[in-house]
């Protein structure tokens, strides 16, 4: 059974999946120390999957960005992403945030359609973003990531999000 729950006080995070979704050590460690980070963790306590979320002030009010999501390989498939999403929302509701913001690579072809199928709005894309961002090219799937496709969910809508 997986259990999501906050990293706790003095645990250190789960830095091999972090940086799978996000290959730049120095922005992880950035929104590590800025954001809400939680695990999903197998009874054994090992971390399957990840998410990092930071509050901040945005020009509609309060808004959440989810800066990391990843799940180990293994576990794909089996629902922990889209469990993660939840959490994190509710999560972010807690913290006083309107909405959810994601940003994503073109090329991240699975993680566009689990965004979507939770709720998920597409709300504009920011071209060559990750060719300015990161000194490394990204290639997904034989798919070079250039842009940045940014998402929305609205955490202030009634209906529930992709249950």
């Amino acid at each position: 059974m997986t259990v999501i729950r906050s990293l706790r006080q003095g645990e250190s995070p789960p830095m091999d999946l972090l940086l799978e979704a996000d290959p730049e050590q120095a922005f992880v460690e950035a929104y590590l120390r800025e954001g809400f980070c939680a695990v999903a963790c197998e009874e054994n306590e090992q971390a399957v999957g990840v998410y990092v979320i930071v509050v901040r002030e945005d020009g509609g009010g309060r808004a959440a960005e989810l800066v990391n999501l990843a799940v180990h390989s293994t576990h794909r498939g089996k629902g922990v992403a889209k469990r993660l999403i939840h959490h994190a929302a509710e999560q972010a509701k807690r913290l006083g945030a309107r909405a959810l913001q994601v940003g994503t690579g073109n090329s991240s072809l699975a993680a566009l359609a689990v965004y979507q199928k939770c709720g998920f709005r597409i709300t504009g894309v920011e071209r060559d973003y990750f060719t300015k961002q990161y000194a490394e090219s990204i290639v997904e799937d034989g798919i070079p990531c250039l842009d940045r496709i940014n998402l929305e969910l609205d955490l202030e809508s009634k209906q529930e999000h992709g249950q």
